[in-house]
This record gives C-alpha cells, structure tokens and sequence, in this order.
C-alpha cells in the first residue's frame, strides 16, 4: 500500500466527518464505522492508522473545537492590559465564543466519564495552568493581584472552574450552580484575586441556562 504523503489532510477530513455525525447524531450514537462509511474512501484499517479509538476522536474534535479560536492567543492581541484583565478577559472571551455551545453538544455526555475527568485535570494543569500563573505573576508585579502562591493558585483556580463549577460534568439545579459561584467569588478574593465579578457571573448563569436547556 502506497504511503500517506499528507496525513494531516487525512486527519482534517477524519475531524470534519466526525465532527459532522457527533453533531447530528450524537457522540454515543455515532460509531467508527459510521464516520468511515461517511468518509466513502477509506477503509477501517486506515482510519486506525491515524486513530486508535473513539476517545482519540472526541478527545481530537474537542481539542479543535476549543483551540480553533485560541482565547490565550486573544488575550496576548490585546495590549497593556493588567495580570487580572489577562484572566477577566479569557474567561470572558471563552464563555461568549461562538463554539462554546457546540463544544458542549460534542462532548457533553463524554465529558462526564471518569476517564474525561482524568483528562481535563491533566490538561487544566499541564497546559493551562501555566498561562494562568504568568497572568498572575504579572498581575503580582503591575498590583492588580496580590496571593503569595502564584502557581498553586492558578491550578486551583482552573480545577476548580473546569471540574467542579462545569454544568458539562456536575448536573447542579441552577441554585447550587450559583452558590459555587458565589463561593469561588469568595475564595479568591480572600487570597487577594478579584476575579468573579458581576460581569462574569452574568455569563456563566447563561452558559447554564444555554447547557440546560438543550
């Protein structure tokens, strides 16, 4: 068999049918062989090739979902703003993204398996958490933030909002879901990061109520 000169060609079609079936038919109704009858030209053995399992997939399409429109890369576009505006202003791109909503229909019901959990803890640590501690580094220096720990706030803070405060994973009435709010409100400005105002508690009630109401 002739090698696969472009395999991130291949990969992008895989993605886009993939996609395509998770959003009209669901992520637990669509299997392997659905996505590979819809490509029409590839056979089971080649899409293995490049995947290894559907949780390959979903964990692939949601990744590109969300970093399609990279919200560190937006924030960085935007210039002298504060330590505390750099995470006001992720949170707040995020939650008013487009995409947010579809990401939610991709992976909603995945999101919630044990084995998602485990993933979105590593990734909130190893790939977030570092931006969020040189967001909080700097707003150290400029005084817009004043905690002791900058690296260990950073990762609770995104555990806490990615995990715990997530309608996608925990299925809260919409009270309790806004006393976490009001707890996470609570607990960081206690360690001196002003971050849960009026404004971003505005957009998570309604991601709540766009999530809960599909």
């Amino acid at each position: 068999m002739a090698r696969n000169k472009y395999p991130e060609i291949t990969e992008a079609r895989i993605l886009d049918t993939a996609t395509k079936l998770f959003l009209e038919n669901g992520w637990e109704q669509t299997t392997i062989q659905d996505i590979v009858d819809e490509l029409g030209d590839m056979t089971r053995g080649a899409f293995y090739h490049h995947f290894k399992s559907k949780d390959e997939i979903i964990d692939a399409v949601t990744t590109r979902i969300f970093m399609g429109n990279n919200p560190f890369k937006a924030v960085e576009e935007i210039k002298d703003l504060s330590g505390l505006e750099k995470i006001k202003h992720f949170f707040k791109f995020s939650l008013q993204r487009n995409d947010t909503m579809k990401f939610s229909e991709v992976a909603g019901s995945v999101l919630k398996s044990p084995i998602s959990i485990g993933k979105q803890v590593l990734d909130s640590i190893n790939n977030m958490a570092p931006y969020f501690t040189e967001y909080i580094t700097e707003g150290i220096k400029d005084g817009s933030i004043h905690v002791k720990n900058p690296k260990q706030t950073a990762e609770s803070m995104i555990l806490l909002v990615n995990v715990w405060f997530s309608p996608l994973v925990f299925s809260d009435t919409k009270e309790d879901y806004m006393k976490k709010y009001e707890q996470l409100k609570l607990m960081y400005e206690g360690i001196g990061l002003p971050l849960f105002d009026d404004e971003l508690q505005s957009l998570f009630e309604n991601l709540y109520d766009r999530i809960t109401v599909r």
